[in-house]
This record gives C-alpha cells, structure tokens and sequence, in this order.
C-alpha cells in the first residue's frame, strides 16, 4: 500500500468511528451492534461495525455491558467529553507538552482564550 492510500485508509476509518459515535449518541440508551449496523445504512459488514466498536472501547470512547448472549453498546462521554479525551490523547502523545499547549494557546481566536482563562480560574477556585 503506498503512502496516500494509507492515509486516506486511516481518514476513512476515523470517519467511520465519528458515524459510529453519533449512531449511539443519536440512540439515547444501550444498543446492539446489529442495531448500530441498521442504522448507519452505509452497506456495512457486521465484523466491520464490530471492529470499529472494538477500536472506540480500546480508546475508551465506549462502553459496553453483557445483556443476554450479545453486548449493548454505549458512549463513553457526551460529545464535549469525547472531544476533550481526543485532545488529552494528542497531549500524551506528544514529548513536549508545554510546547504543543503554548501553540494551541497562541492559534485561539481571542474569545476562547478569554474562555479558557474564566475556565482555568474557575476550577483554581473549586480546587
């Protein structure tokens, strides 16, 4: 495989965990992976969903639980928690944290950054 079809690989499994996540957070409760699969429309093989499940619960994204002889699937977090475990996942993977956080701090638009000064005041006072 050359380098553009791994990375348009990588793209079109990312994508394919989103969809996944939004199916069960457009669920409202516990669901199968059969009724993930129904859902999406998209032609999918069940091992496919399964597989894709199988990533989100490696990187914590999910949750399941035994009912019967099948699991029922669940999201880990909202979408605001699943957004902000994807931003700690990139801060651990990289060696100089102060580095990336400087840069992110320094690329936001004035209004966020007034929020994230508010927010980190706040959880000073709570703390």
């Amino acid at each position: 495989m050359t380098e553009p079809d791994a990375h348009r690989r990588r793209r079109a499994h990312g994508a394919l965990e989103t969809r996944v996540l939004a199916a069960l957070h457009e669920a409202g409760g516990p669901v199968t992976a059969g009724w993930v699969q129904e859902h999406l429309a998209a032609g999918l093989a069940y091992t496919t969903v399964m597989t894709v499940l199988g990533r989100l619960l490696a990187k914590k994204a999910v949750t399941r639980r035994r009912e019967g002889r099948s699991f029922v699937w669940l999201p880990a977090a909202d979408e605001a928690g699943l957004a902000a475990l994807k931003m700690r996942r990139v801060l651990d993977g990289e060696r100089d944290r102060r580095a990336v956080l400087a840069s992110f701090i320094t690329a936001l638009p004035e209004g966020d950054e007034r929020l994230l000064r508010e927010l980190l005041e706040h959880s000073e006072d709570d703390g």
